[in-house]
């Protein structure tokens, strides 16, 4: 059986090292052995030079990792950023999630017609409910922004339900025109 003659610098005494202090003196000597070769030496997944690990790596540790399992949603978002569709999902967020955005009493309502450049066209189901929601209109952009974030709607543009028409065919008179004469 071999035995490590080695002294250990930090016990003065020159006695064998034994155990955790043998642990201790490896590491070291590879840290500085890295060190020299211009390697990281820190401990985590990050690297102080800023560069990524390629490379597959044996173990892995007890915190999230590149290779674990995404969500769908974490994977879309990130390809929308990369392919520049960060604008367009969130307006579509905005349309497409109205009621869960501004709640269901309001969605059950009004409906978002439109959104173009930071303007939110809405159509209320009646006069009063565009009243409601012009009074309204500041917790609506507190609420859409805190579900998508600032910037992406900046002003909402409330119209109520549009009118009958009472205009038939191509020929008509200018003015009032005529008026019923029953009474």
């Amino acid at each position: 059986m071999a035995e490590n003659t080695a002294a250990d610098p930090g016990q003065g005494g020159g006695g064998e090292l034994r155990g955790i202090d043998l642990a201790r003196r490896a590491l070291e000597e590879a840290r500085a052995a890295a060190k020299a070769k211009g390697q990281s030496v820190g401990q985590g997944r990050s690297s102080s030079s800023g560069k990524k690990h390629t490379g597959r790596r044996g173990w892995s540790g007890a915190g999230p990792d590149r290779r674990d399992p995404q969500t769908f949603g974490s994977l879309t978002s990130s390809i929308a950023k990369t392919r520049g569709w960060s604008s367009k999902v969130t307006e579509g967020t905005v349309l497409g999630r109205w009621p869960q955005v501004v709640g269901e009493d309001i969605a059950d309502h009004a409906n978002p017609t439109g959104l173009r450049d930071g303007v939110l066209s809405i159509s209320a189901e009646s006069t009063a409910w565009a009243t409601q929601l012009r009074m309204m209109q500041p917790q609506i952009l507190a609420k859409i922004a805190a579900a998508v974030g600032d910037g992406v709607v900046t002003t909402l543009r409330i119209a109520g339900p549009t009118a009958p028409s009472w205009r038939k065919g191509e020929l008509h008179i200018r003015g009032r025109g005529p008026r019923d004469t029953y009474g």
